[in-house]
């Protein structure tokens, strides 16, 4: 038996189930949940998931994730186990009541998948009575967050390819690293937003409908006699879908044997490196093995395929595995999930944070991204992005005598019902392939990256300095 048996002599593997998902969140927003509704307070809200600075060497954030919030949204239920466990922990059978009737009947605005964003940009906003808002935002700010992540490191790694003026594969080999089986699934989905490939992740793979890639490991070539042995066996086995692990001993002779091993099978085989200095492995394998496909891992990220690139590397491939699915350089985004309005007699009326170095911009929001027309530039399509404008919702911005820029916000829930069909993965990967070409270049440097210019509107400013000077006076 793996793991500890639950009460219901279920092993237990310790990650989150449909029965237990209402129970993904931090005590006090259930402690607060059951102080609503024993006070009869349950006004609506406008919540708003966003970031106030970008992690290191990052010009942008890719979002992802919105997939499985909407999966959260339309599965989040309070069951007899979760209600059991509450009911234990103290909390009273009338909000447990409550809690066994949940249904989601509020407004929800994203982001869609693959989008840049930046400090300040809701990537979404929750507008629902109090009691639902409140609920969602541990599971909220997880989802997103790991995801985007993740999607951040897997373009800046795509970009580095594109860089080094070719257009090799990148492949997620980051599944063992990942920090726990969950976050290995959501990162392999991640990567492919960003421009990966693929996955070498099995489950992931069946879940997500992604491509999965693989090759062999040390062991396999260590359980033979011989190195020639190993290699003849996996080839007999698997043919031109052979990819061999050539550096578990000598890696120019174990190129040396793939490549004779090759001949004798008439089989077009691949080799992958995985050890020592790779540059120079990978020039001296190359002359070997001529063009069959060379395959690099160890370490990989966006700064060392940049070197490696430069060096004179020769690879056709990359698999990038801890790097990525820890998000190594920059392990967090500082999400928060902030009130910016509340129901009052009725209206909507805004509301903000005001403590210092985390002041909050009040109200619901929109995101207007502008563009310009850049004739030749096949990089961005004849386009390039050039100022957001975070505005109020509803609020006209004027650009000249147009309208200005485009709003990014979707609507993704109205009243309770997704009113929103997620693209498949394949279609959100070419939406933030063709998003992140037309940021400006200097933004999408893989270090220092330049700001890219976020302007406040006219009615946000002014509201922000108006309801800070009111808080300021009580």
């Amino acid at each position: 038996m793996v793991g500890n048996e639950g009460e219901n002599g279920e092993p237990n593997f310790g990650y989150v189930t449909p029965e237990n998902l209402g129970l993904f969140t931090d005590l006090y927003e259930l402690t607060m949940l059951q102080g609503y509704h024993g006070a009869n307070h349950n006004p609506r809200a406008t919540f708003s998931l966003f970031f106030r600075e970008l992690p290191p060497d990052r010009g942008y954030v890719l979002t992802a994730g919105l997939e499985q919030v909407i999966a959260v949204i339309e599965t989040l239920s309070f069951g007899e186990r979760t209600l059991s466990y509450l009911r234990k922990r103290g909390f009273k059978n009338d909000f447990l009541d409550r809690l066994a009737s949940f249904e989601f009947t509020g407004e929800v605005r994203a982001l869609p998948e693959g989008t840049p964003v930046f400090p300040n940009e809701p990537i979404l906003e929750v507008t629902a009575p109090i009691f639902e808002g409140q609920l969602l935002e541990t599971l909220l700010l997880n989802q997103v967050g790991f995801e985007s992540l993740v999607a951040t490191k897997a373009v800046r790694m795509r970009e580095a390819v594109e860089r080094g003026g070719n257009d090799q594969s990148l492949v997620d080999f980051g599944s063992r690293r990942a920090h726990g089986t969950d976050a290995g699934m959501k990162a392999a989905r991640a990567a492919v937003i960003g421009g990966f490939d693929g996955t070498s992740l099995v489950s992931a793979g069946e879940t997500f409908d992604i491509p999965v890639y693989g090759t062999m490991a040390h062991s396999w070539v260590q359980s033979f006699a011989d190195e020639r042995e190993s290699f003849s066996t996996f080839t007999e086995q698997y043919g031109d879908d052979s990819v061999l692990l050539v550096d578990t001993y000598d890696t120019v002779e174990g190129a040396r044997i793939a490549g004779d091993v090759a001949d004798e099978h008439d089989a077009e085989v691949g080799v992958r490196l995985d050890s020592g200095d790779l540059v120079a492995l990978s020039k001296d394998v190359s002359e070997i093995v001529g063009d069959s496909p060379i395959f690099v891992t160890s370490g990989m990220d966006e700064y060392k395929i940049t070197d490696f690139l430069e060096r004179g590397g020769v690879a056709t491939g990359f698999g990038p595995g801890t790097a990525l699915t820890t998000s190594e350089d920059a392990p967090s985004l500082d999400l928060v999930y902030k009130l910016t309005e509340i129901e009052r007699d009725g209206e909507m009326v805004p509301s903000m944070k005001l403590s210092s170095g985390k002041v909050t911009y009040p109200g619901a929001k929109s995101v207007r991204r502008k563009k310009r027309e850049e004739e030749g530039d096949s990089d961005a399509n004849g386009e390039r992005y050039e100022t957001d404008v975070l505005a109020l919702r509803g609020e006209y911005v004027s650009d000249g005598d147009n309208l200005a820029g485009e709003e990014q916000l979707v609507t993704v829930f109205e009243n309770g019902s997704r009113v929103y069909d997620p693209p498949r993965l394949d279609a959100i990967a070419h939406r933030a392939r063709e998003r992140r070409r037309k940021l400006p270049p200097e933004c999408r440097s893989l270090r220092d990256p330049a700001k890219y210019p976020v302007e406040i509107s006219d009615g946000l400013r002014e509201l922000t300095n108006e309801l800070q000077a009111e808080l300021e006076k009580t």
